[in-house]
């Protein structure tokens, strides 16, 4: 992983970055889906398809049973401070 959180504590000041890494995944039922996702939406909606986005998330997951599965990932990063703090 050279992500940001690596590259800022190779920057100085730290000793070298230990890194895990922990796979998991979480089962959501439709209704749970839907009330945990955004209420915002950040790209536009096509003419004449405003609030057809949550009936469309609702009729694919109940086309998979009314549940599925997320596989996540989470990484962490730490490393002992080398210098005196600021």
């Amino acid at each position: 992983m050279a992500g940001c959180g690596v590259l800022g504590v190779e920057a100085g000041g730290f000793g070298s970055p230990e890194q895990w890494r922990f796979d998991w995944e979480w089962s959501y039922t439709r209704d749970a889906w839907l009330d945990q996702m955004p209420t915002r939406c950040l790209h536009p909606t096509p003419a004449g398809q405003a609030g057809a986005g949550p009936d469309r998330r609702r009729a694919a997951i109940d086309a998979m049973g009314g549940t599925f599965t997320m596989r996540y990932a989470t990484m962490v990063v730490t490393a002992a401070r080398t210098g005196s703090a600021a």
